[in-house]
């Protein structure tokens, strides 16, 4: 019996409100037109990061609510995630909202991964209105998994830039808006690398293992798309998909963008581009929905990768598994 990987929505779920809050740098990037809200400075009015990134989530979550014309009393459940250990910002924030809530981490592939088990529940009539949500902050993520930002350590050209950022968005039953058609969920993938600065080349194959698995289930090649693009590959990781894809017989054309190595500029020196769970939380409820709702995009895949590791095992000598979940987005009727 074939293992299921790719559920299909029959009562497709509706994305009836998203917002995105950035940091000032990314407040100048290629993106800056389509955020709801950028902040002047990364502390967002608040004592340190931590508590910033927090507040950043909390900001996103209230942003989508009202852009769906609902309460915050009308939401039932939040699925949230982020970096930090315990995904303390998530669930802090949640503090805050009388609802259920569910705790995810897939890493930078969050978003995605909220999605799709948030579209499972709208779709089988369990849940009325849905919020899922995701961030990250450079800050926090660099003094947590890599230097204390005093050391000012010089980064290596393989590495990203974590973005500081969150991403919420509202999905329901009914509703006008893009509409949730399908999601494959990802398995884990190991390639045995351990480079905590080349996570581009550690999430790539696992792109490619649910990009493969996606269009087999669907029946769909690239060219069904309007738009496809992955999480926070970078500059290095997308190349390597394309050519991990190109072996298997399958040609990513112009139609294909990665969300990290489109969010920076060239002089902003991001290196290999942008990642962190805000990286295409941030894409998605700014630049992606504005593309769907315009009619710009009328069929988006959506695949967010993440990897999957620790401080601790990383200075076990571990090597990093890497994973990507896929949501297709369609534009919807009007």
């Amino acid at each position: 019996m074939a293992k299921i990987q790719t559920v299909k929505f029959k009562n497709r779920p509706v994305i009836i409100g998203s917002y995105s809050i950035v940091g000032p740098k990314e407040g100048q990037g290629n993106f800056k037109n389509y955020f709801d809200y950028i902040m002047q400075d990364d502390r967002f009015g608040e004592k340190t990061y931590e508590q910033a990134e927090k507040k950043m989530i909390q900001h996103a979550i209230i942003g989508a609510i009202e852009k769906a014309h609902l309460k915050t009393s009308d939401v039932d459940l939040l699925l949230a995630g982020d970096l930090l250990n315990q995904i303390i910002s998530s669930s802090y924030a949640a503090r805050d909202f009388s609802c259920a809530y569910l705790g995810l981490f897939g890493a930078c592939s969050t978003m995605a991964e909220s999605i799709a088990v948030g579209a499972s529940l709208v779709n089988g009539g369990l849940f009325n209105n849905v919020v899922c949500s995701t961030a990250s902050h450079f800050s926090t993520a660099e003094r947590q998994f890599r230097f204390p930002l005093e050391l000012g350590n010089q980064r290596p050209p393989t590495s990203q830039w974590t973005v500081t950022g969150a991403g919420s968005c509202v999905l329901a039953q009914s509703g006008k808006g893009p509409v949730v058609t399908s999601a494959t969920f990802g398995k884990v993938i190991d390639w045995g690398i351990n480079d905590v600065n080349d996570m581009g080349a550690v999430m790539a194959p696992a792109a490619m293992d649910t990009m493969l698995t996606h269009f087999r289930d669907t029946k769909t090649t690239p060219d069904d798309y309007d738009l496809i693009v992955t999480g926070d590959l970078g500059k290095l990781g997308s190349e390597i998909l394309i050519d991990l894809m190109e072996d298997q017989g399958i040609k990513l054309g112009l139609n294909y963008n990665d969300c990290g190595q489109m969010y920076f500029t060239r002089e902003q020196s991001a290196l290999s581009g942008g990642s962190g769970c805000g990286c295409c939380a941030t894409v998605l409820n700014s630049f992606i929905m504005k593309k769907l709702q315009d009619g710009k995009y009328k069929k988006v895949l959506f695949m967010p990768t993440g990897a999957l590791m620790s401080t601790t095992a990383a200075q076990q000598g571990e090597t990093i598994p890497g994973i990507c979940h896929a949501v297709v987005i369609e534009r919807g009727e009007d």
